[in-house]
């Protein structure tokens, strides 16, 4: 296959499409957790149709290497397959971390968002400890998926239950006017603050006979609602205030008032 370069029409960068050599395309360490069903499902795929979806990257520094920004489990199936090489779009390297972050394609779980943006940070934390934390916005749609990712990957809490705090976290976690060496450290007390929360969760949870995903997380959503109201946007206080006020909102939960009945 020749090379075929076009300019895209919005921002005027150059893009090429080529063939790309499966062993000459790395992966990138923020790139989210395979799908082995998904990879089992392309290779099915693959088989039947071609391969027929590009997959996107950019280039390695070192000369004929690339690295996958989408299409990796594409990429994954290919070599499953035996293909040695396949169509990819080579995009301009400034480009990486912001298809890397908002590929709408995918729409990852919140677990795999929080894990990309925990490894972003860990990568940027390596390359530029200096940096601000708030350079990463344009990089990570919400700050707490930060928070979230330290849960995952620091704490090693791989069931954390995100989404019972995830609105929440976007009314008082923001991105931190701090260097990341500083910010590493903050991160991490947000993590356990959370994970003290749901230490509470589950106490509750347990005392109340409660064992359903939906029902634990109506106890978050009632107890929240009993401190600061419903519809509220702005709750005037910080992280860890808001989260100690929480876990003792939920310690004095009443079967009565989540509509339970003692044991049930």
């Amino acid at each position: 296959m020749n090379e075929c370069k076009y300019t895209e029409p919005v921002k005027g960068y150059e893009i090429i499409f080529k063939e790309v050599e499966t062993d000459k395309v790395v992966i990138p360490p923020i790139e989210r957790p395979l799908s082995e069903t998904l990879i089992e499902r392309l290779v099915s795929s693959i088989q039947k149709l071609g391969f027929i979806d590009p997959i996107m990257v950019v280039p390695e520094e070192q000369e004929g290497y690339y690295e996958v920004i989408d299409g990796q489990h594409r990429l994954e199936a290919a070599k499953i397959v035996g293909l040695e090489k396949v169509p990819a779009f080579v995009l301009p390297k400034e480009l990486r971390n912001y298809i890397l972050s908002f590929n709408i394609e995918k729409a990852p779980a919140l677990k795999e968002k929080a894990i990309q943006a925990y490894n972003l940070f860990m990568e940027k934390l390596q390359q530029n400890p200096d940096m601000k934390e708030y350079e990463l916005e344009p990089f990570i749609e919400y700050p707490f998926y930060i928070t979230i990712g330290f849960v995952i990957e620091r704490l090693g809490d791989r069931k954390f239950p995100g989404s019972y705090f995830e609105r929440i976290l976007q009314k008082v976690d923001e991105f931190l006017d701090m260097p990341l060496k500083e910010a590493e450290k903050e991160r991490e007390n947000r993590a356990r603050k959370l994970e003290e929360v749901k230490i509470v969760l589950n106490q509750k949870a347990e005392e109340l006979g409660i064992t359903m995903s939906y029902e634990k997380h109506k106890i978050v959503s009632y107890a929240f609602q009993k401190l600061y109201g419903k519809g509220v946007r702005f709750l005037g206080e910080d992280f860890y205030t808001v989260f100690d006020n929480l876990k003792q909102a939920i310690q004095e939960l009443t079967p009565e008032e989540l509509g339970l009945t003692q044991g049930t």
